[in-house]
C-alpha cells in the first residue's frame, strides 16, 4: 500500500476533482473569518482573527502538502479528506466563538485535522522516504495538539497565550526541519515536491479568497434596502478592486513562478517559502480588503473610521507587501512598484488620521483601487520591455 498511495514522480501531478471537493470547506472558513473581523473591528478582534487565519491557512496548507506527495485518488487520501472535510466543517463553524463557548471545539477539530491526516500518511508510507518526514511532522503536531486542548479548556489569557506558542511551535518547525530528539531532521532536500501541484493549490486558495471579496460585495449590495448612486459606484469600485488583484497575481507572475519552482533544484524550499508562507500575507490582504468593500458599501459617504480606513488601506497593502516578498523569493528581487504602491497608501493613510473628513469611505476605496490597479498596468507595460531583466524594476 505504502508504494500505492505515492504519486508517481515520472509525470507531472494534476489537481484532481477530490481537491477541489475538499476546498468548498475553506470557502466557508474564509467567510467566517471575513465575518469576524467585520463584526469584531478593533485590536482585540483583529489579533484574534489573525491567529484563527494562521491556524486555518496552516490545516489547509499541510493538506496541500500531503496530496502533493499522495495519490488523492487513492481510497485511503479519499477516505482521509472526507473526515478532514467533517472536521474541517466543525472547525470553520465554530470559528466565530473560537475564544468563547466553542474553543474546544475549534481545537478539537484543529488538533484532529493536523495529527489525523499526519498520523494516516504516516502509517501508509511507513516505508517510504518521505514516511520519515511525516513521522517528524507527526510529533511537532502532537506537541502543539497539546498546547491547542489545554489553552481551550482554560480559556481566558491562557487560551490566548497557549494558542499563540502553539502556532509558533507550528510554524518554526519547517524551518528547523521538524529536527526531533532520537529522530534526526529532514532538510528541503528530501521534500521532493512538484512545484506545479503545489503552484496550482494555492492560486486555488487565492481564487477562495478573491470569490469571498466579489460574494461580500454582492451581498453588500443586495443587502442594502436604500441603493443610491453612490452605493452602486461604492460596489463598483469594490469590484474592479477584486479584479486588479487578481491581474497582479495572475497575469504573469503566477505561471511564471509555477514554472520557476518546477525547474528548482530545491523545490521544497520555494516550496516552504514562496507558497507555505509568504501566500499567507496575501491571502489574509484580500480577506481584509473584503472587510474594507463591506463598509465602504454600507456607508460611501460617511464619516471614515480608523476600522474602515485600516481594511480599505490596510488589506491592499498587505496583499502587495506579500506579492513583492513572493518574487522576491521567487525571482530574486523586490518590485519597485509594490514599495511605491504601498507608501502610497500608507501616506493616505496618515492623511486620514490626520484629517478623518478629507476622504469619506467611497474616495478611500477608490484610491486604493486605484493604486493596485497601477500596478498591474505598470506590470503590463514593464513586461513588454525586450530586457526581462529590468521587469518589476
Amino acid at each position: 500500500m505504502a508504494a500505492e498511495i505515492l504519486r508517481s514522480r515520472e509525470e507531472s501531478a494534476r489537481v484532481v476533482p477530490v481537491e477541489l471537493f475538499f476546498d468548498l470547506v475553506y470557502v466557508f472558513a474564509v467567510t467566517q473569518l471575513s465575518h469576524l473581523l467585520l463584526s469584531h473591528l478593533n485590536a482585540v478582534g483583529a489579533a484574534e482573527t489573525l491567529l484563527l487565519t494562521l491556524a486555518v491557512w496552516w490545516a489547509w496548507m499541510y493538506t496541500t502538502w500531503t496530496t502533493n506527495y499522495c495519490n488523492p485518488d487513492h481510497p485511503v487520501l479519499r477516505l482521509t479528506l472526507t473526515g478532514l472535510m467533517l472536521a474541517g466543517l466543525v472547525m470553520s463553524a465554530a470559528l466565530p466563538q473560537a475564544f468563547g463557548e466553542r474553543a474546544l471545539w475549534f481545537a478539537g477539530a484543529y488538533v484532529a485535522i493536523q495529527v489525523g491526516r499526519t498520523l494516516t500518511v504516516s502509517l501508509a508510507a511507513r516505508a517510504q522516504p518521505i514516511g520519515h518526514t511525516f513521522r517528524l511532522v507527526l510529533v511537532w503536531h502532537v506537541l502543539s495538539a497539546a498546547l491547542w486542548i489545554t489553552g481551550a479548556v482554560l480559556g481566558g489569557a491562557a487560551q490566548l497565550a497557549l494558542w499563540v506558542v502553539a502556532l509558533v511551535v507550528e510554524y518554526a518547525a519547517p524551518w528547523v526541519g521538524y529536527r526531533t530528539p532520537f529522530l534526526g531532521k529532514s532538510t528541503t532536500a528530501d521534500w521532493g515536491i512538484d512545484g506545479g501541484h503545489m503552484a496550482e493549490r494555492c492560486q486555488l486558495f487565492v481564487i477562495i479568497a478573491l470569490g469571498e471579496s466579489v460574494l461580500v460585495t454582492g451581498l453588500t449590495l443586495a443587502e442594502n434596502e436604500h441603493l443610491t448612486a453612490a452605493t452602486v459606484v461604492a460596489f463598483v469600485v469594490a469590484f474592479l478592486g477584486s479584479v486588479a488583484m487578481w491581474w497582479v497575481y495572475f497575469d504573469r507572475t503566477a505561471d511564471a513562478a509555477a514554472e520557476a519552482i518546477a525547474e528548482s533544484d530545491d523545490p521544497g524550499r520555494l516550496g516552504r517559502s514562496a507558497y507555505t508562507y509568504i501566500h499567507l500575507p496575501m491571502v489574509a490582504g484580500v480577506i481584509v480588503t473584503a472587510v474594507g468593500d463591506e463598509l465602504a458599501i454600507a456607508h460611501p459617504l460617511g464619516e471614515i473610521s480608523l476600522g474602515t480606513a485600516l481594511t480599505v488601506l490596510g488589506g491592499p497593502a498587505l496583499f502587495l507587501a506579500g506579492h513583492a516578498l513572493f518574487k522576491r523569493a521567487v525571482f530574486g528581487y523586490v518590485p519597485v512598484n509594490r514599495i511605491v504602491a504601498i507608501g502610497v497608501l500608507a501616506a493616505a493613510g496618515v492623511l486620514v488620521a490626520f484629517m478623518p473628513s478629507v476622504m469619506p469611505p467611497l474616495v478611500l476605496g477608490g484610491l486604493a483601487t486605484l493604486v493596485v490597479a497601477g500596478v498591474a498596468a505598470w506590470d503590463s507595460v514593464l513586461a513588454r520591455r525586450p530586457s526581462p531583466s529590468v521587469v518589476g524594476a
